[in-house]
């Protein structure tokens, strides 16, 4: 939880955990340890970090990144990216769910379902209530299936966020719920 830095010298020796892929560096899973951080007055700031592959026997390689600016690098850092500081307190159990659940897309998890559904009750539509009325009633409920498949997906994304972050903050005396 990097908007909590003052300067980047607070984030040498944090270790994050990655929750969405990053180009041509790290996986989720991975964990990052930032190693050190150079000022480089004109030119910002020179932050080399090591990326450790848990899931492939801890193997490990080394990055430098430049950032601008202190808001930079905890833009770069924020939480939708990473799990910082306390990933300790996780299990592997709420780790991979909390990848699985910010992974997923409508299209990928949602679309499926509200085809099927609204297949369904087209169907029912046609050959129950026949006519008219019957598309009328299978292209509302497709509506409110539409819906309801999307707040349920951002309900339970934001519920998996919500209880980790929570477990996180516990330990700054915050406490989100």
């Amino acid at each position: 939880m990097t908007y909590m830095l003052n300067n980047l010298d607070e984030a040498v020796d944090r270790k994050f955990l990655v929750t969405k892929p990053m180009k041509a560096q790290a996986e989720p899973g991975s964990i990052i340890h930032v190693l050190d951080v150079k000022d480089r007055k004109k030119d910002g700031y020179l932050v080399e970090y090591r990326v450790t592959d848990v899931g492939k026997g801890y193997s490990f390689r080394d990055y430098a990144a430049k950032f601008n600016s202190v808001k930079d690098f905890c833009n770069w850092a924020r939480p939708d990216n990473f799990i910082a500081r306390h990933y300790e307190a996780f299990d592997l159990k709420e780790i991979q769910n909390y990848i699985k659940v910010t992974d997923r897309s409508f299209i990928t998890s949602g679309l499926p379902i509200v085809v099927v559904l609204a297949l369904a009750l087209f169907a029912l539509g046609f050959l129950v209530i026949k006519g008219v009325a019957g598309i009328i009633i299978a292209a509302v409920g497709t509506v409110i299936v539409f819906a309801g498949v999307s707040w349920f997906l951002r309900w339970q994304k934001s519920r998996v966020k919500l209880n980790l972050y929570s477990k996180i903050s516990s330990d700054w005396g915050v406490q989100f719920k």
